[in-house]
């Protein structure tokens, strides 16, 4: 009965990781769908460029509840720990590949699912399963962001700083070793969605964002340039 339990809590997981917040928060603000718009994925980096900067921060923050709440229900229902660590991997999942977004070809055959790349349920997951985590991953997070700014590179970081984080503190008897598990499920899961993004980055294609330190240098560089021309 138990293993029916800690089953059903991990789809639930799934399940509140597939509700595409972006989307409809997009929707509601300005008629467009999120889909249709740069990236194409859900998430809170692509809502900012669809609805503006309050779009995509409560659509960040709704999305990292998601891997939040997911812990903390598994948490309430099984004591079980790898549980806790994969009903947050489930919200991942859920998020990256919503079942309430599928995509289907002429023939109405579903191709694939679709959804975001899984860094704010990432860190939800983490803070999770210690909410102190959030302290040092946001502050990590953001000045990765403005200063390579990459948003696929701050994503995939955020999940290698959660396995740092993790293994430090098992490291020292203060967490289980099982998060680190968490950490390098997350990291595996945002390499796989983002693997486009891998693609623009090995061939130097990736976008940088302008108000970070490296478009700031860039930027300057390239106006050093043409002044010569």
């Amino acid at each position: 009965m138990q293993t029916v339990i800690n089953l059903g809590v991990i789809f639930l997981a799934y399940v509140f990781g597939s509700i595409p917040f972006g989307l409809l928060i997009v929707k509601l603000k300005t008629g467009k769908d999120i889909r249709e718009v740069e990236s194409g994925r859900t998430g809170g980096t692509n809502a900012m460029r669809a609805a503006g900067f309050w779009a995509g921060f409560t659509t960040a923050m709704l999305d990292i509840l998601k891997g939040a709440g997911a812990v903390l229900v598994a948490k309430w229902i099984t004591p079980a720990e790898w549980v806790h660590v994969i009903a947050p991997l489930a919200a991942i999942l859920g998020h990256n590949h919503s079942i309430f977004l599928p995509e289907r070809d002429e023939n109405g055959k579903i191709i694939r699912l679709r959804g975001g790349a899984g860094g704010a349920p990432s860190v939800g997951g983490a803070m999770g399963l210690w909410w102190q985590s959030i302290l040092i991953i946001l502050p990590l997070g953001m000045l990765t962001f403005f200063s390579i700014g990459i948003a696929s590179v701050t994503t995939m970081a955020v999940a290698l700083f959660a396995i740092i984080i993790f293994a430090v503190m098992a490291a020292q008897g203060l967490l289980p070793w099982t998060y680190v598990w968490y950490g390098v499920g997350a990291e595996l899961l945002l390499m796989w969605a983002l693997r486009p993004n891998l693609k623009k980055l090995f061939e130097g294609n990736e976008r940088i964002v302008k108000y970070s330190l490296n478009g700031w240098l860039r930027a300057r560089k390239e106006a050093k340039e043409n002044s010569t021309k």
